[in-house]
């Protein structure tokens, strides 16, 4: 039953986690830019018909992925136990890309979820001949480049999540106190670009999907590397 459990998690886990990073590389790699070409009319009915069945399968596939994936992960400890699970290549590797898949999933549900329902609101509302929402230009930025910090986040995560089964040798025994502390700090560096502020120049890789890939790229490449020296 103990591994039946795990592997139904596991499956609830892979089928909701595509659905929620499917629909948020939908979302960067073929809405926004269609939404800067289109025409303001086809825009402000995809704001008001696709956007919120989009918006409703990518924030409940974020909160299913989160959850099953914190069950497997206590789980794991369970069997493991705090000192071995936390010194294991499974434990280090699955703990890095869970804490960006917790930050990704806060992402959607504090962020990106409230802005966008402050500017279909505003779409609404001019649909309708009011005035558009004075907050709503800063609510789309904010959505938008938290949008893209996800995608950031996505390419690092992954690659920890799949190492966590199948390339354990990059971590070894030794301290890892100093790593932690090393990831912790980048992981939050990056969060607080989206957070904080939505104009200036450490925003402008993310105003592109080839810049923000390159910064998920370059941030998997820095994580690895600090994996192999550190751990």
């Amino acid at each position: 039953m103990h591994e039946f459990t795990l592997f139904f998690l596991r499956w609830v886990h892979f089928l909701a986690g595509v659905t929620w990073i499917g629909i948020l590389y939908y979302f960067n790699f073929v809405q926004t830019p269609f939404f800067a070409e289109t025409d303001p009319a086809v825009r402000t009915g995809a704001i008001q018909k696709l956007l919120p069945r989009a918006l409703w399968w990518f924030r409940w596939g974020a909160m299913i992925t989160f959850l099953a994936g914190i069950l497997i992960y206590i789980m794991r400890l369970g069997e493991m136990g705090g000192s071995l699970f936390f010194s294991s290549p499974y434990g280090v590797t699955i703990t890095v890309g869970g804490l960006m898949g917790i930050i990704m999933f806060l992402n959607v549900w504090l962020v990106i979820w409230p802005n966008q329902q402050i500017v279909m609101a505003s779409t609404n509302q001019v649909a309708s001949g009011g005035q558009a929402l004075p907050t709503a230009a800063g609510a789309g930025r904010r959505a938008g480049l938290t949008s893209r910090t996800n995608l950031v986040f996505s390419i690092p995560m992954l690659f920890f999540m799949g190492a966590a089964s199948h390339y354990g040798a990059m971590v070894h025994q030794g301290d890892k106190g100093f790593y932690w502390f090393l990831v912790i700090v980048i992981l939050a560096a990056v969060e607080c670009n989206a957070l904080i502020g939505t104009q200036g120049p450490t925003k402008k890789p993310l105003d592109s999907v080839n810049g923000a890939l390159w910064c998920g790229f370059l941030l998997t490449a820095i994580l690895f590397l600090l994996t192999l020296a550190l751990t």
